[in-house]
């Protein structure tokens, strides 16, 4: 059973940059803040065209919210500002790459990043744990 995809929301984005973009079926791609300095990833997002636009000519991260159905600025209601130092696709132009320099916390609930606080696998503290060198060494 196939979806049909949902009608864009009227966009200001280069057009060739859209006809790149590869969207789910609501018209979305997955945004991936990272840290530009240290590489920390910090967050994902959903970005449409308009959302992407926003972000490349504003300097600031813009994310469309699927529960609110809007557009929001990181930082707006927060004081955690995202400051995109650039933007990348990846090969198959299905999810973005904002690097930026974090103000504050990423997270909504406070933390630097949303990726600290169900750590699955942590292979690095299993090798310095278990006093058995890493295979990387």
């Amino acid at each position: 059973m196939t979806s049909t995809p949902l009608p864009r929301r009227p966009s200001s984005l280069d057009p060739e940059i859209a006809a790149r973009l590869k969207r789910s079926a609501d018209g979305l791609v997955p945004a991936i803040a990272q840290q530009y300095d240290t590489g920390e990833v910090l967050m994902l997002g959903w970005m449409d065209d308009e959302a992407l636009h926003r972000t490349l000519t504003t300097g600031r991260c813009t994310y469309w919210s699927r529960s609110r159905q809007e557009y929001w600025v990181k930082g707006d209601t927060s004081g955690h500002f995202q400051h995109v130092k650039s933007v990348a696709l990846d090969c198959d132009a299905d999810t973005v790459l904002v690097k930026v320099d974090q103000v504050g916390a990423a997270c909504h609930t406070g933390a630097r990043t949303c990726f600290d606080a169900d750590v699955l696998l942590d292979e690095l503290l299993k090798d310095a744990d278990s006093g058995v060198p890493s295979l990387d060494q």
